[in-house]
């Protein structure tokens, strides 16, 4: 039965964000990935002309979810501290709920792949602390308490929330998945204001 144009593509990024989730992390090769899919190495190589794109698709992927719903919350919420509790949140429960994409935000599965894989990872990232920061000047612009913060405080900020959540990620891959980004978040959510 003949797929349809794209579907095998999705069906292999599927299987390999499955092998991703595999708690002892071991390197996926393009022959484990094949052979999962039970098809040769050289019809991978038909819809990807590397396992470096085969990862580049994954990382699309994510941009795509994560600042989709990044772009969702910062339209609809008014309020810049609701904003980055809901951006840190939704960055927790995107890794909870995928597992295999995690070892790809941290960069785990790409060792020892092409290193413009994590460069992609890197400036992910730098996309994701600037988001954090606008919604904290949003915060700081509306706010008369001084709850927020000064402006200058606004990157020290946003920062430490990115180390928070990458720092949750981590656990949660090097626990083989079993220490959830999300248990205490909203304990610990208090602490990190």
């Amino acid at each position: 039965m003949a797929t349809r144009p794209g579907e095998r593509k999705l069906q292999i990024l599927q299987v390999l964000a499955e092998m991703l989730q595999d708690p002892k992390g071991d390197r996926i090769t393009t022959a484990a990935l094949a052979k999962r899919l039970d098809v040769s190495e050289a019809a991978l190589y038909r819809h990807f002309a590397s396992k470096a794109q085969m990862f580049e698709g994954l990382i699309q992927f994510i941009e795509e979810t994560v600042f989709g719903l990044a772009n969702k919350i910062t339209a609809e919420e008014p309020d810049g501290l609701k904003q980055v509790h809901a951006l840190v949140g939704m960055l927790l429960g995107f890794a909870e709920r995928n597992p295999g994409m995690t070892r790809v935000l941290i960069g785990d599965a790409l060792v020892n792949e092409d290193d413009r894989l994590q460069a992609r990872i890197n400036q992910l990232q730098d996309r994701l602390e600037s988001t954090l920061k606008q919604s904290l000047r949003v915060a700081a612009t509306a706010d008369s308490g001084g709850t927020a913060g000064a402006a200058e405080d606004h990157a020290a900020k946003a920062n430490a929330l990115l180390c928070y959540v990458v720092g949750r990620w981590h656990q949660f891959a090097k626990s083989g998945f079993k220490r959830k980004p999300t248990d205490q978040w909203e304990r610990q959510w208090p602490m990190l204001l």
